[in-house]
């Protein structure tokens, strides 16, 4: 999941990912191609902005906090990067994020999400349920549906949804998170199969917990007396750096034969 575990969850032994690990970016596996990064402004979205703009890409970084943007420019100068303020799930917006592009979208990665309450069906309120679809799945679906006929035209492209954990088991989450991240699974799933033949490869990471600044938070005691303990069987946090490098392996083409599939990267929690 995009989220820092709570400070009750000590999480389980660092991973072989985490240990000893360097990134290392590959210098022009991006060159010549513009990519859009949603919720680039933390987090992993933020990891995969950089990453993708020092391999050589033309980032745009769309995120709904106009400071996290400014800080972004300010200390990456040196890079490519186009920041666009907006809501991902607002249509106006969306068009602005679009339009910084330029006519020309290699790639996309759906990284803004948010996190619920941790509340089960029957305690789960209409707000809640709500802010969390319109980002999770409308953000994302909004964003999608205004790059693909870029990429249609084009006849290429990748794009990358950040699912969950909690989008292919139950156990990780409230109801809102786990049904939206269900759907992004879906979406993925429809997609691939839908622009297939037209050269676009559609896939998503599913991460596990992850260092981000997502907290947990319990609203429901049932809840928590749930889930706390599944949180608990994580191998670890993962650095945001390290989901980016999942990430970009499928948006680049060393994920060229790669299409409709859900990547855990997770640390093996998804394995036990």
């Amino acid at each position: 999941m995009n989220l820092e575990p709570p400070a009750e969850f000590a999480g389980g032994a660092p991973t072989a990912a985490s240990v000893a690990w360097v990134e290392k970016t590959t210098p022009g596996r991006f060159e010549g191609k513009t990519v859009i990064v949603t919720g680039a402004g933390s987090g992993i979205g933020l990891a995969t902005a950089l990453r993708i703009a020092k391999e050589g890409g033309r980032v745009v970084v769309a995120d709904i906090s106009k400071d996290r943007l400014e800080a972004l420019l300010a200390h990456h100068s040196d890079l490519d990067l186009v920041a666009v303020v907006g809501d991902i799930s607002n249509d106006d917006d969306v068009a602005r994020i679009v339009a910084a592009a330029n006519g020309t979208v290699h790639g996309l990665a759906n990284i803004a999400g948010i996190m619920d309450d941790m509340t089960p069906l029957h305690e789960v309120d209409d707000a809640v349920w709500q802010r969390v679809f319109r980002v999770n799945v409308d953000g994302l679906f909004k964003v999608s549906r205004a790059v693909i006929p870029l990429m249609l035209d084009a006849g290429s492209g990748s794009i990358v949804n950040v699912a969950s954990e909690a989008g292919v088991r139950g156990s990780a989450a409230g109801l809102a998170y786990t049904a939206s991240k269900h759907a992004v699974v879906g979406i993925t799933k429809s997609s691939a199969f839908m622009y297939a033949s037209s050269g676009l490869r559609v896939n998503a990471v599913a991460p596990g917990a992850t260092r981000t600044n997502i907290e947990v938070s319990f609203a429901s005691p049932l809840g928590q007396s749930r889930v706390l303990p599944q949180l608990a069987l994580s191998p670890g946090l993962a650095e945001p750096a390290q989901l980016a490098a999942s990430i970009t392996f499928l948006l680049s083409d060393d994920g060229i034969n790669i299409n409709g599939a859900i990547l855990a990267s997770d640390g093996g929690w998804s394995a036990a």
